[in-house]
């Protein structure tokens, strides 16, 4: 965990705008603009980049990735440059709260994964990097995108620890536990050998 120097009311703040971010469900809002229908009926019915794919539009899906990234990597950037460590923290991980549990979708939102690699490369880019690479490199042998994105998250805190971040394992186990949360369904059937393959319709 970062030193806590920022006073009570920042940190509240910072933990309000990085959730008000997180929570802009750019994924449907593309799908409309391009009208591409309704997200939550095709699919797995995920907001995410992933299941905009599905869709067949890969701008789309580019556009929905690079946002839902953006959204996480904005709440930590601003927040450094306004306040301290441990707000760019702080609002980092309500971003991906925000994404996840959204309360303008009745708190059912994405999976997480664009909004972590977004925070991860505001808050350390060599880590985020890294794990890109890993979510890159298992999909590229696997073909599976929820695969990927537990391979990327559970090799986030590695990554933070070799390349000298330990002050974000924290906030790294935690959203990574998260992820597995909301791939719970993923899991299941990754075990069973229904995952559809990244691109399937």
């Amino acid at each position: 965990m970062p030193e806590i120097t920022s006073a009570q009311t920042v940190l509240l703040l910072w933990a309000v705008i990085g959730y008000g971010l997180g929570s802009i469900p750019f994924g449907m809002v593309l799908a409309k603009v391009m009208g591409l229908g309704n997200l939550r009926s095709i699919g797995s019915g995920n907001i995410g980049a992933t299941n905009v794919l599905r869709t067949g539009n890969k701008l789309a899906a580019f556009l929905t990735l690079l946002l839902d990234g953006g959204k996480g990597a904005a709440a930590v950037l601003l927040a450094r440059a306004f306040a301290a460590e441990d707000a760019a923290q702080l609002a980092g991980g309500m971003a991906f709260l925000g994404h996840c549990f959204p309360v303008w979708l009745k708190f059912k939102g994405g999976k997480g994964v664009a909004t972590f690699l977004g925070l991860l490369l505001g808050l350390a880019w060599p880590v985020g990097l890294a794990a890109c690479a890993t979510w890159l490199l298992t999909a590229a042998v696997v073909r599976i995108s929820s695969f990927s994105a537990l391979m990327a998250a559970a090799m986030s805190s590695v990554w933070m620890v070799l390349l000298g971040y330990g002050h974000m394992v924290a906030l790294g186990a935690v959203l990574t536990l998260l992820i597995f949360w909301t791939h719970r369904a993923n899991i299941a059937r990754i075990r069973k050998g229904t995952e559809p393959k990244i691109g399937k319709k």
